[in-house]
């Protein structure tokens, strides 16, 4: 055995900062910070802006950028930027097709979307915001560019509003900040932590929160949480509308017992009740 290597019985097993830093692989996580620099906002980069924001030097990012390229983790553009290849879609996709509550929802939600004409989301909460893991698009709505992997705004969305109002006062004030109210275009948006208050302690109480044109002008929504068996919510499930014919009314009315009713199937099959 190499000077160098260890046995795996001897790795430490306490989990603290410092055991960690002793297997911190420098130059992967360099590599990893590259590929953190694309969004939905930012789907392609020229070398020079992907080497100052990952915080490289521009010769390690020529290096570390071929070398993702060569992965089939990047492509570069004729004009010279890059940006994230299919493999990164591919890995990303295969990793949440393999979430349980993605696999168990699957089903019921294409029913609730087939029966209601409309659109059914799937979310789950990371960080400040929702993370979409299905996307059922049934009909013209706004926000027509979301897809699975896209992430908006929790607080000014039904399916975020559910999953905030799982958290206790320390946890919302350690995820929220003020970036997290940015990004919303509607005119109803919530711009603070004190306005969104309230409506949690709504959402908490009767089980179910809604989205009245706050992401965007011409868009409303309805959503649920998906329990395990521990009784802990795991994801929200949403059915999404455009605005104009449905107001919140026909929306409460019409679409929100057929919600219910799914999203406690889904929680039946997680082993909640």
């Amino acid at each position: 055995m190499s000077p160098r290597e260890k046995p795996t019985d001897s790795l430490p097993a306490d989990g603290s900062a410092a055991s960690r830093r002793s297997y911190h692989v420098e130059a992967l996580a360099k590599g990893l910070r590259l590929l953190g620099q694309f969004s939905e906002q930012r789907s392609s980069m020229k070398l020079t802006d992907m080497a100052a924001e990952a915080g490289v030097p521009l010769p390690t990012a020529f290096r570390m950028a071929a070398t993702l390229v060569t992965e089939g983790f990047l492509e570069q553009l004729p004009d010279g930027a890059y940006r994230p290849a299919p493999k990164v879609l591919t890995l990303g996709f295969a990793a949440l097709r393999g979430m349980d509550v993605v696999e168990l929802a699957d089903g019921p939600l294409r029913r609730l979307a087939a029966t209601t004409g409309q659109t059914v989301n799937l979310g789950t909460l990371s960080g400040d915001r929702v993370l979409y893991l299905i996307r059922l698009r049934n009909n013209d709505l706004v926000t027509a560019n979301i897809q699975v992997g896209s992430r908006l705004p929790a607080v000014n969305t039904s399916i975020g509003k559910v999953l905030l109002s799982g958290l206790d006062d320390a946890e919302l004030h350690k995820r929220l900040t003020e970036e997290s109210f940015t990004g919303a275009t509607g005119p109803n948006a919530i711009r603070s932590l004190a306005e969104l208050g309230p409506v949690l302690a709504d959402v908490r109480e009767r089980g179910w929160a809604v989205q009245d044109e706050e992401l965007a002008y011409g868009l409303r929504s309805v959503a649920a949480p998906l329990r395990d068996a521990s009784g802990s919510v795991v994801a929200a499930a949403n059915v999404a509308v455009p605005a104009m014919g449905f107001p919140v009314t026909r929306l409460l009315d019409e679409l929100r017992p057929r919600l219910l009713n799914t999203c406690q199937e889904i929680t039946r099959l997680l082993g909640g009740r």
